[in-house]
């Protein structure tokens, strides 16, 4: 998919366990994030508005601003609980975890629950979210990650090949071995049926 093209919906990745892992899973396995409509569709995706919010005055600034808080919680995000706990002397993270703390500060979007049309509430922002705000939604949910260390202890890398997504894994017993079974997980069940009819042909 060349960059500045809308990405189809299926392949824009929700299925982390937490938005500030799905912001990570947009590098994956090309750049995402490469225009204001895929952003656009990414943020609407994630949750962090609700559908028909209008991001009409989302610009170019937009993009890049979301790479560089990905770039940062990349660095801090690691399934390795040694790798979790601060590295003294690590500039690279000390500059990663500074960074995200201050987006953090920024107030998130105001949700507001209205009557819908069927009379039903429905959850509405209070005005269009800037670009601040909505950074600081994600970096509270990678605060909030990265201080729980239950939440920690669930994260695991997926073993499907060079295949680089973090997640949370609740499932039972704590047995999810991919960021996605319909994706990677059928992709390793190939594989594997293809193996073994390559045994089978060699005896």
């Amino acid at each position: 998919m060349a960059l500045g093209t809308v990405t189809a919906p299926h392949e824009l990745r929700f299925d982390t366990g937490r938005i500030c892992l799905d912001l990570l899973a947009t590098t994956h396995p090309e750049e995402r994030l490469g225009s204001v409509d895929v952003l656009s569709a990414w943020i609407t995706g994630s949750g962090l508005v609700p559908a028909g919010t209008p991001l009409a005055h989302a610009d170019g600034a937009w993009p890049v601003a979301f790479r560089e808080l990905r770039g940062h919680l990349a660095r801090l995000v690691h399934v390795s609980p040694a790798h979790v706990r601060p590295a003294p002397g690590n500039a690279a993270y000390d500059l990663a975890l500074a960074r995200v703390n201050e987006i953090a500060r920024a107030a998130p979007p105001t949700p507001r629950a209205v009557l819908g049309e069927d009379g039903v509430l429905v959850r509405r922002l209070e005005t269009p979210p800037g670009c601040a705000a909505l950074l600081a939604a994600i970096a509270r949910d990678a605060v909030d990650l990265l201080t729980d260390p239950h939440a920690r202890a669930c994260l695991r890398q997926c073993e499907g090949d060079n295949c680089p997504i973090v997640y949370l894994d609740t499932s039972r017993g704590r047995r999810r071995r991919w960021c996605s079974s319909e994706v990677c997980g059928n992709r390793e069940r190939v594989a594997r049926h293809r193996r073994r009819a390559a045994a089978l042909t060699r005896v």
